[in-house]
Parts: C-alpha cells; structure tokens; sequence
C-alpha cells in the first residue's frame, strides 16, 4: 500500500485497484487486461522460483501480443522478470535488508534526466542478466567485497516491461529513486499511442469483478440523535499523590476482585488511569475459536453470539452507544480498558494458530472492562481528574474526592514485598540449545528472501508453590516490577482469569478524538542501558549511527507506513526516523508515524478509523518482522507455544473517540483458575508466564541473541526476586 500511495503522488489522476497474486488465475485475469493501462507487479517475499511465491505473476510477463501491456516490477517483480527471460537467480553473499546503497545507472529510459541516488534494498537474491540476452541493464549498485556488481534495474529489450529491484517506496529512498515509478508512466504511456492500445472505459462488468479502488473509503457511520453525555468531573491539585496510592484506594491489593490501572510510572508517560470499578462493570471476553462474546456482570455471565458481527465490529457498535463528553484536557473520560492478545492479530491475517490445540487454559484473546467511573493522573501539571459517566454521581465524586485528600495528608503505604514470606520461585527457562536452533533457522529464511527480520520470541515458565495469604499479591509484585524497572507504558490489570503487570517501554498506537483524528505509532528497534559513561552523544553513536539498528528501525518503519496506506490512504507521514529518547533506565532508538485521512468525510464525532487503524496493524510489527503476513506464518513454525498476551497490546477505547494502545512487552501474566478463587484453598500454586524474544536479521549472532533475550528477561524476572546468568 506505501507502493499505491507512491503511486497516486507521482502518476497523477491514476485509478488504482490491488489485486493479490492468488485472487485470480490468469485465465481470469486475461478478459479484464483491456480495462487497465499498465500493471505494477509489487515486492513480496519469496522466491520468483516458487509458484506459491508469485501466484499469477510469471504468468503475466508471458502473456500474449493480443494482450500485452506495460508492466513494472518491484524487488520480486524484477527477480521474476528476469528469471522468466533467461537471467540467473543467485544468493547475495551478504544479504541487504534494510540497506542503503548508492544506484548507478545509464540515465537512460527509466533514468532519463537523474543523478546517482540512495535507495533501500530488501533482498537476499539477485539475478545476473543473459549476456546479449532478452533483457537489458538500466541501473546497478557495486557492494564490493560483500556481492561485487549487483543489477538494481532492468528492461525488456521489446515488451514494454520495466523493472527495478530497490524499493522506490521505502522512507529512505530518495526522491530520484521514487521518481522512476513517474518515468515509467511517460513510457508505458508513449508505448501505448505508438502500439495503438485503447484501453476500455470502465463498465458493469469490470465494476463488479474489482470493486472499490485503492484507497479504501472509510465510510462514517450514522450520526446518533440523542445528544452526547456529559461525564461528570472534578479537578484537584495534589502534588505528591501516586498512582499507586490511589490504586490502593481503589481495590487494587484485593487479588479477588477485578481492577484495572495503565499507569506512566515513567517519562515520557505523563497521564496514569485508575478505575474504580463496580461490582457490576461489563466485562467483555472473546476467545478466537468461538462464534460469541462473553458479557459478566458481577458473578452473571451471559453469551452473545457474534452473528453476522465480528468481536471487532460489535465492540466497535458497543462503542458508539456509549459516547460521551468530557474534560478535554486529558485522554481518557471512560471507556474500555484492557487487552487484546497477540493470537487476535495473528486471526485477523488469516495464518492459522496454535489456540485450537490447547483450549484450556488459555487467557481470552480480547479481555476489557467498561469503565464508568475512574481516576486521571497528571503527572505533569499533579492534578487528579475525578469522573464518572453515571448520571448524578456526585455522591461518589465528592466522596472520592475527600479520600484523595485524606490520603494526601495520610500517606501510608502498604505493606512492602520485602516483609512477606516469599516462596522460592520454580523456574523453566526456554532451552538454550533449542532457541539457538530456532534463531539459525530463522536466519536460514532471512538468507532464502522468506522474510527480513523475524521477531523470535520464547516464553519463561514461572511457578511458585505454596502460595497462601501470607505470600505476596499480585499487587505487591507489580509494585515491585515499577520500582526496578520504572516504565511510561505500565500497567496492572487484574481481569479474571487473566492477571498481567507490565513495565512496558513501548507505545504501539494511540489515535486522537474525532474530528481532527491522528493515529501515532511510536516502534521501538534498538536500546542501550543508562549506566555511567553512556551520554547521549555515547547512545547516538551506539543507536543512531549503527547501520544494524537503523536497518532494523527502517524496516518496522516501512512496514507500519504500509499498514497505515492501507487503512486511511495517502496521508501517512514519517514525523521522526531514528531519534535517540531517553527514558528513565534507557536510550532508545525510536521513530514517529503518523496518519491523517486527508479527506475528513470519515472523522467526523461518530468515527471509528483509530479502531480500524488498531485491527489492521495488529499484531505489531516490531513483535514479528518484516513482511509481516510471512514472517508471522514462519514464526508459527519456529515457536512452541502461543504468545497469548504477550506480543499483543493493553490500553484503553475513550467513550470520546480516542485511544492508545501498548506492546505487551517487559510484562507477565498468570491465568487464575476460576475453582481456585472459588473454593479458597489454604495454600496453591502460581503459574507465571514471561515472554521474552529478539528481532533477527542477517547480521545477528545467534549467542548475542540469547544473551539479549536473557537480560530482556530478567528485567521481568527481579520482581520474583530471581536473578539468573545467561549460561
């Protein structure tokens, strides 16, 4: 989609349609080849000599005079080009993911009228032309001792057929690089008056088989008459009052009842969420193998079949009917608050996963709470937001807002993990040998062009037996996870039988309220530890400057950019590339993008595109790889088990419209069996699970990769009071 997009900048008045190389055979295909003007066959991962690589695309350049038309291919597009007329597929000695490198070329043809330029590579093979064959060089990249001369563009010496392998859509290549996609269009152009190729008007039938072109058309769903509720509210300036002390007001050390709090126990994060939740909140839960929604209120649950619905669509309607108004100077008024597992991301590309093999014990794949009544944290301005969106709670506001005060004054804080009897922890650690085995093989797929860069992720298996009243709460250990690794993306939710604590340093997504709606998402590739000697200058050169990290960053980027088209069209914009933030224990490599529909006719109040925006870039990118689609299929086979809730997101759907989502990262869960809470026994078992992994590329050493995953780890494990060596 950043190819559309690229497209509709430099072709101008282009109509553009996307077709998936397995929707149509080409049989299929060949009828309607008189209604297009050219075709652009795009990059993909794959080899050009594997079927289901290319689908219908070693078709195309061999059809018939009768339907010949110009074509120009990207990266795959140019490897199966030239495989199709003689060229020899070859593996780069060292593979370029990621890369930037200088292009050369004859400034000729696809070229005419530009200098040398940078552009990115994503490739792991390459072809060598024919001498004196059906192709012809039109530009190339010398990567000297690494590969030597590489073809970087090509064309057919008499079918209007054009081909470039570098990426003209990618963030970093220059504006010449992009500017042949313009180039191509005056020739496909002039090809087609010289050739006295008519393309057909669109009609019925051609309607009917493409549909709607690129971009998608959000369309806003229908205003609401009633007028919108206004949610209570009261500010009071209280300077020293934590999150954490607020939460213990709130029911947070009662491991029996739900709670919920997304918490900035760190900068950048400013604003903290408390609920204070009823005995009768909604909870919302959805397991991917089921046709329905589970609604408990209290003790009372009760089945609602999805039917025509997906979980996406009906919370979607759930939302709508909630809306609401409040204090605009903070995020959250109300809403739903909670999580959505890295298995719903996983569904929603259509790659099947490993839930149907074990359906007990598992944490629901969406899991939130309808918060009516909750607590907002400035931690900037120290003001505490009370609200509620029940009508004629001001008891409870004015209540509330003397326990605050109280508290204060009063400050007195529970009882330390310290002082209770801790049960010496069990822990199973993934198999060193075995996760070795799988990055090498990972990295065999980087070689072979399936992927760029897989996330290869394991999880850690904690028990601790002889749990009692006596042994520390879930509370108590999230409060022990902030202290040792203070976080902006915190969070305790406590949403039966899930419980998770995080210490998350990552913002996957956050969309602004209607009308002025913009989605941000803010990944993460690359981190380095604040300990003496490491200045910012030292973390730049380390981050910034390594070409490693920056590849690695460049990829995620590209991926969510595509992402991004794909939702809300052309007005997709990079606001920050590799910039080195500082955090409370870190300096991370971090950039910005941003969307923006450039038409407003889908952002008006009642506008739902951040949601939509959230179902189509999950799972996130940074947590599988690039191309997402593959590289989460052979992530399935690389891993043991299911992510669950590691991988996926926690935050919070505002009944105002906005929303800010997190990677479920630094994090660790247990699943509460509902007999154990019921039948209170006087001791039992805590079963904790860790997620840790690592982005691999070409370039990782598959050592430096467990020791990485290891000390990810063991920021999670200090709160069991574990520290293990990488051995």
């Amino acid at each position: 989609d950043s190819l559309a997009s690229a497209c509709r900048r430099l072709i101008p008045s282009c109509v553009i349609f996307i077709i998936k190389n397995d929707d149509l055979t080409i049989q299929e295909l060949l009828p309607y080849l008189p209604y297009f003007s050219a075709i652009i066959v795009g990059p993909g991962p794959g080899s050009p000599d594997n079927p289901h690589d290319i689908g219908i695309v070693g078709d195309i350049w061999k059809v018939e005079d009768a339907h010949l038309l110009p074509i120009f291919g990207v990266c795959l597009g140019l490897q199966s080009l030239g495989v199709e007329f003689g060229a020899r597929l070859q593996r780069l000695c060292v593979v370029k993911h990621g890369h930037v490198s200088t292009i050369h070329h004859s400034g000729t043809n696809l070229f005419k009228g530009s200098g040398s330029f940078d552009a990115v590579r994503y490739h792991s093979l390459h072809v060598v032309l024919a001498k004196d064959g059906e192709l012809e060089e039109l530009a190339w990249t010398n990567d000297e001792n690494d590969n030597g001369h590489i073809v970087m563009a090509a064309r057919h010496r008499i079918r209007p057929f054009w081909a470039v392998q570098y990426h003209p859509e990618s963030f970093c290549t220059q504006r010449e690089g992009a500017e042949v996609l313009e180039n191509f269009w005056h020739l496909a152009q002039e090809w087609t008056k010289i050739n006295g190729r008519n393309v057909r008007p669109w009609d019925a039938s051609s309607k009917h088989k493409f549909r709607n072109p690129w971009p998608p058309i959000s369309s806003p769903l229908p205003l609401l008459s009633p007028s919108l509720r206004i949610v209570q509210t009261t500010v009071l300036g209280l300077p020293g009052v934590t999150a954490t002390a607020i939460a213990e007001i709130f029911g947070a050390m009662d491991d029996d009842l739900p709670f919920a709090m997304l918490d900035s126990a760190a900068k950048p994060g400013r604003f903290s969420i408390v609920a204070a939740l009823l005995p009768t909140s909604l909870q919302i839960t959805y397991n991917i193998q089921d046709n329905f929604l589970t609604l408990k209120r209290g003790k009372v649950s009760v089945r609602e079949e999805l039917g025509g619905h997906d979980v996406w669509s009906w919370l979607a309607s759930f939302m709508r009917a909630q809306q609401a108004e409040g204090c605009p100077e903070i995020p959250f008024w109300g809403g739903l608050v909670g999580q959505l597992s890295y298995e719903l991301g996983v569904q929603g590309l259509h790659i099947p996963t490993k839930s149907q093999f074990n359906p007990t014990n598992r944490h629901p794949d969406v899991n939130l709470i309808f918060v009516e009544r909750s607590i907002v944290l400035d931690s900037v301005s120290d003001k505490v937001y009370i609200q509620s969106l029940l009508p004629g709670d001001d008891a409870w506001i004015s209540e509330t807002s003397t326990r605050l005060l109280q508290s204060a004054i009063n400050v007195n804080p529970s009882t330390s993990i310290s002082s209770k009897v801790i049960p010496p922890p069990v822990i199973m650690l993934p198999d060193r040998a075995r996760y070795i085995a799988r990055i090498n093989q990972a990295k065999d797929k980087l070689f072979a062009g399936d992927s760029y860069e897989l996330c290869v992720t394991a999880n850690t298996h904690v028990s601790i037996p002889g749990c009692s009243s006596s042994t520390p709460t879930s509370w108590e250990r999230y409060k022990l996870l902030r202290r040792m690794n203070p976080a902006p993306h915190s969070a305790f939710l406590r949403l039966h039988p899930s419980t998770f604590l995080s210490s998350s340093p990552e913002r996957f997504l956050s969309y602004s309220r209607p009308p002025d709606l913009v989605c941000q998402l803010r990944p993460i590739k690359g981190t380095v530890r604040k300990v003496p000697g490491i200045t910012r200058a030292v973390a730049e050169e380390l981050l910034a400057n390594s070409r490693k990290e920056v590849a690695e960053n460049l990829m995620i980027v590209d991926l969510i950019r595509h992402d991004l088209h794909g939702v809300i069209g052309d007005g997709v914009q990079v606001k920050q590339f590799c910039g080195v933030e500082e955090y409370e224990t870190v300096w991370q490599l971090v950039s910005v993008i941003e969307g923006k529909e450039i038409s407003n006719a889908a952002c008006d109040a009642d506008s739902n595109v951040g949601w939509e925006v959230l179902r189509q870039c999950l799972p996130p990118g940074s947590m599988t790889g690039a191309p997402k689609k593959r590289s989460v299929e052979i992530l399935q086979t690389l891993e043991d088990e299911e992510r669950n809730l590691y991988s996926g997101v926690f935050g919070y759907w505002c009944v105002g419209g906005g929303g800010d989502w997190s990677v479920a990262i630094r994090s660790c869960s247990k699943y509460d069996h509902p007999h154990r809470r019921e039948s209170t026994p006087s001791s039992w078992t805590e079963e904790w699970t860790i997620g840790a992994g690592g982005a691999i590329t070409a370039l990782s050493d598959p050592n430096a990769e467990w020791d990485e995953m290891i000390l990810k780890l063991q920021s999670v494990l200090n709160s069991f009071d574990v520290h293990h060596s990488n051995q």
